[in-house]
């Protein structure tokens, strides 16, 4: 007897591992600019995939990228071996976005493997163990980016991780003396993400960077969800007036393509050459593919002058998102956060909002703020609608 035919959603269930009881299990033909496509319905996407299609969902531009790059080659060769275009041209174009000496950058598949990789030069270059990150911070799921994740909630299941790892508040001043010749490095993001998007004050970040330099220690600024323009500029720190020793990204920096890097002088790098030789390895960082839709990517953000118009276009969600359920809409560009009471009165509201064809969703750390985070080509009228549609849900 034949098996009967499953659909895709039920071969979902029962071979892609869940990450939760109730995953959203919307299932999308395809994509374009701001919208997912399902059979019979179209969504506004409010979340970028997380942070990660900033220039919409297929953009011309990184598909042509994509099939130019198909035609040429793939996998060569393990990271850093050959000398390999989409590699360099990134690596030299990514250099001009940044200030001196940031002109040294290492590619690896995700924003993940890149904290994991920052976290062995801090303590290779420095020679130091201890690292210091925030309560509520979020630098991804692997071990030891697990360590420097400040929720206990979500680490206490998976001990022992990394010893040496440190938290302080993000903002708070008076945590800064935890900072000590002992610390190798703090790791930061610019503006916290899964805690519900909070912005720090510009001194508040200039003290860190001080303290960080007063006794030696690295600072790595997390740029995985706010770097490519997210926030107003194209790096979240230009606007703090702070250079940090490395940077982290991914997210936005593919196009929809998975890709990641940590960036920081050729100083600093250059401990990974020796003590021992290959200090760091990893087969398909910085694949040809994904650093040629990286580079499509960098180029339609800088030709479209995209984060020069991405506060007028926060600031219109800030204007249109106004409800007596809404405590308050907070946060930096197009990276915002809608708070409310809690999140089961959150939670509703975004159910309903995707029934009607807009995509949100919580954060990590704050399950009680909507997470409004949506390709930074998004049109004014299409903000209208989305709002429109958020409000109505509300209600």
């Amino acid at each position: 007897m034949t098996n009967p035919i499953l659909t895709h959603r039920q071969l979902f269930f029962q071979h892609v591992a869940q990450t939760s009881d109730f995953p959203l299990a919307l299932e999308i033909e395809r994509a374009e600019g701001v919208y997912l496509y399902s059979k019979d319905n179209r969504y506004l996407d409010l979340i970028s995939g997380i942070g990660v299609s900033n220039v919409g969902h297929r953009h011309p531009r990184v598909l042509a990228a994509i099939q130019e790059q198909l035609d040429k080659y793939l996998h060569l060769m393990v990271y850093g071996e050959f000398v390999q275009s989409p590699q360099v041209e990134l690596a030299h174009a990514l250099a001009q976005t940044l200030p001196q000496p940031l002109t040294n950058v290492y590619f690896t598949n995700s924003g993940t493997e890149a904290i994991e990789g920052t976290m062995k030069l801090a303590k290779r270059f420095t020679g130091r163990t201890e690292i210091i990150s925030c309560f509520n911070a979020y630098h991804g799921a692997t071990q030891g980016a697990l360590s420097l994740s400040g929720s206990e909630h979500f680490k206490q299941n998976f001990r022992p991780l990394l010893p040496d790892i440190r938290h302080i508040q993000h903002g708070d001043w008076q945590h800064l003396e935890q900072i000590t010749q002992r610390t190798a490095a703090v790791i930061m993001e610019v503006v916290q993400g899964e805690a519900g998007v909070r912005v720090p004050e510009a001194a508040y970040l200039q003290a860190v960077r001080k303290r960080c330099t007063e006794v030696g220690a690295l600072l790595v600024f997390d740029e995985i969800q706010t770097g490519f323009g997210r926030t107003g500029t194209f790096w979240a720190f230009e606007a703090f007036d702070v250079v940090p020793d490395v940077v982290v990204c991914a997210k936005g920096m593919g196009g929809g393509m998975p890709i990641g890097a940590f960036i920081s002088s050729a100083d600093i790098m250059g401990v990974f050459k020796n003590n021992p030789i290959l200090g760091h390895i990893t087969t398909f960082g910085g694949h040809p593919v994904s650093a040629a839709a990286s580079l499509a990517t960098l180029r339609v953000i800088q030709d479209d002058q995209l984060p020069q118009q991405v506060e007028a276009k926060g600031e219109l969600f800030r204007q249109l998102l106004v409800h007596p359920a809404i405590r308050e809409v907070r946060g930096k560009g197009l990276m915002l956060a809608a708070e409310f009471d809690s999140f089961d009165r959150l939670k509703p509201v975004i159910d309903r909002a995707i029934l009607n064809g807009v995509i949100t969703d919580w954060f990590l750390f704050c399950d009680n703020s909507m997470r409004i985070a949506p390709p930074l080509i998004i049109t004014e009228e299409q903000i209208r609608t989305a709002c429109a549609v958020i409000l109505d849900a509300i209600a």
